[in-house]
């Protein structure tokens, strides 16, 4: 079994802590993405994974075996770069051997590896043309067959499609996916693409400022965030996260947000099993934005904004809203001193809405779908769905 376990590393690049006692297994066979704005620690992860930087504290195991002090070339793993890290003066049937030739194998092994490499990657036709004749997704899949030609016991990813067009990404990334599930070896994908996690990831892990806030599928990661960070980063637009108060009459409870009063139900009740013992009246709720229906005009449980700026993405139409609402920033939860500026509220409305800057748009949330989180920020214990 080949998994990884980082066991309370950290880092400090002169003192400066850049990541702080993580805990995180990668299981065998698993491919588990690293995600997180750029900065939080990620690639610095990877990176002690591979052997490039040392670790200040903790332990690293590859396949249970602690490889703090092992060199690279003894780790067994295999790294794809943003970069593609191709030689340019050698064809791409010399890049994908050169790892081999480097291993002494016999030439008639070395030539069994290529050529079964290039035709699982379909890259038997370009074996003889150097990088430079080569497109992006191409010099990417050259890229990958080098690792997977090596039978490493891990592949480590780093950023590998950051260097490609929207449309060539896609494709790449259906590539990888299917790749991994075939050749079934640990794998850990590093990104600062939300989408890519969601949609490459098994299970996705998110950092932020050093510190791991979330590890789980996708879908828990949307449906269930941890914290307004995860619940901000995760989706796209990102979830709204607004200030509100929890008041309470007759025995039911409600939410007072934005001059409305939007009665609890009883799933949104059970979800956040930390209510029952939730005393404080300040409460943050997160509202995705697709979870807001337009309707016709004002009334109980209803927001009302002013329409600032309109996308319209053919499919959807993004709106961003001004209004009584006092929304926050998931990363920066307070206005900031200089502005005392604070991001507006963001509904994702299906198809072709002509609505105008200026205009007053009334919408109504979801009552099952709302997410609360206290005054710090931390999910009141909810239940994954």
């Amino acid at each position: 079994m080949t998994g990884i376990i980082f066991d309370s590393v950290s880092k400090s690049f002169g003192g400066t802590p850049v990541i702080d006692n993580l805990e995180l297994t990668v299981e065998d066979g698993e491919l588990l993405v690293l995600v997180g704005p750029s900065g939080c620690g990620k690639s610095t992860a990877l990176r002690m994974v591979a052997g490039l930087e040392s670790i200040t504290e903790g332990s690293i195991r590859i396949g249970g075996r602690v490889v703090n002090d092992l060199p690279p070339q003894q780790r067994n793993v295999a790294m794809v770069f943003q970069n593609y890290a191709l030689y340019p003066h050698m064809t791409v049937r010399k890049n994908l051997a050169f790892p081999l030739r480097m291993k002494k194998l016999a030439t008639a092994e070395i030539h069994r590896r290529v050529e079964e490499t290039a035709a699982m990657l379909d890259l038997t036709s370009l074996l003889e043309r150097r990088p430079r004749a080569l497109s992006g997704g191409q010099r990417q899949r050259v890229a990958m067959g080098r690792a997977i030609i090596r039978e490493a016991d891990v592949f480590l990813m780093d950023e590998p499609l950051s260097n490609l067009d929207a449309k060539l990404r896609g494709q790449i990334r259906t590539d990888i996916a299917a790749l991994q599930a075939r050749l079934g070896i640990t794998t850990l994908y590093v990104t600062h693409d939300q989408t890519e996690a969601m949609t490459l990831g098994q299970r996705v892990a998110v950092m932020w400022k050093g510190r791991l806030q979330q590890v789980a599928p996708p879908h828990a990661l949307y449906t269930s965030p941890a914290n307004i960070f995860v619940a901000g980063f995760i989706g796209s637009p990102g979830m709204n996260i607004l200030r509100a108060t929890l008041e309470e009459e007759g025995g039911e409870r409600f939410l007072r947000l934005a001059g409305q009063r939007l009665p609890l139900t009883g799933m949104v009740i059970e979800r956040h099993h930390g209510l029952a013992g939730y005393t404080a009246p300040d409460l943050l709720v997160g509202i995705r934005p697709e979870h807001l229906t337009l309707t016709d005009g004002a009334g109980p449980g209803i927001l009302t904004g002013t329409v600032h700026l309109a996308e319209s993405l053919g499919h959807e139409t993004l709106v961003h809203l001004d209004g009584e609402m006092e929304t926050l920033a998931p990363d920066a939860p307070e206005p900031t001193e200089a502005t005392g500026t604070q991001p507006r509220m963001i509904a994702v409305l299906p198809g072709y809405h002509p609505v105008s800057r200026g205009g007053i748009l009334h919408l109504r949330p979801d009552p099952e779908r709302l997410h609360l989180f206290d005054s710090s920020g931390d999910a009141l214990a909810i239940a994954p769905e």
